[in-house]
């Protein structure tokens, strides 16, 4: 009875969190004067191929939606790539080097869970402007870059790790940068592995930051570009191609999670041993 229910609600979960997909992918395939009368169909139409490549070329309003996808690709890896790196480094100094402060400094980092984007946004974007950042991929990327949750995760990563691995990289003669280079990273493989699955998600998934920031329309990230595709007032929207545009937006972060799933499984696994 237990595991019925369990599955019942398992699946009407699943339903809902796949029902605004099922809809998307049924409005990618029909005619976009039939969506916006309200009476798309629930069987699939004939307008895929040309919503999509109305998408990919024209954009609808916007860039091609293949610029606006390389625009995403680009920001979210460098995001991904950016945090893993810093906290890597963080992490490690936390744990290996025993300087003073060291408590105080983790309890700061710690602290700036509290202060996401959306709370220090104004002052971010001042600073930016002020670099003459606005309007480039560096301004996109370069603000999102610390990472509190990276840090805290790698943090307890390499606290778990047995002591011993130390002592004898210094027996070794292995300094610092040695055993970081030669052990800490291999052994951190899949803890990184899922670190950057989250990170890259959360970097694809930006709205207001390249919103704010970007005001040239060769810049714009695809989950912005799709929501500026939507006409306004009396406009006619192409909800074809946006319809497809959201399905090709939804494409890269579901890719990144399948192929990397089972690393992300083991170290979100190690990470809570």
């Amino acid at each position: 009875m237990k595991r019925s229910l369990a599955f019942l609600t398992l699946s009407v979960a699943a339903f809902l969190l796949l029902a605004p997909v099922l809809v998307a992918l049924l409005g990618a395939t029909q005619p976009s004067e039939v969506i916006a009368r309200g009476s798309m169909a629930w069987l699939p139409g004939g307008e895929t191929a040309r919503n999509l490549g109305e998408a990919l070329t024209q954009g609808a309003g916007t860039a091609p939606v293949w610029r606006l996808l390389l625009n995403s690709a680009v920001m979210a890896a460098g995001i991904a790539a950016g945090k893993i790196v810093l906290s890597l480094l963080s992490a490690f100094a936390l744990v290996y080097f025993r300087v003073r402060g060291r408590g105080i400094a983790f309890a700061l980092i710690f602290l700036t869970l509290l202060l996401p984007v959306e709370v220090r946004i104004v002052p971010t974007y001042d600073v930016v402007v002020k670099m003459g950042l606005s309007d480039s991929m560096g301004g996109l990327i370069l603000p999102l870059l610390a990472s509190a949750t990276g840090t805290l995760l790698l943090r307890q990563f390499m606290r778990d790790l047995p002591r011993e691995l130390v002592d004898a990289a210094r027996i070794d003669g292995a300094g610092p940068l040695a055993f970081f280079w030669h052990i800490l990273l291999p052994l951190s493989r899949t803890s990184v592995a899922a670190l950057g699955v989250v990170l890259f998600v959360y970097g694809w998934n930006q709205y207001l930051w390249p919103l704010l920031i970007v005001t040239r329309a060769e810049l714009d990230t695809v989950i912005v570009a799709v929501v500026k595709m939507i006409g306004t007032g009396e406009a006619m929207s192409d909800w074809g191609a946006i319809m497809a545009a959201a399905i090709l937006a939804l494409l890269p972060p579901v890719i990144v999670v399948l192929a990397l799933q089972r690393l992300f499984v083991r170290g979100l696994i190690s990470a809570e041993k």
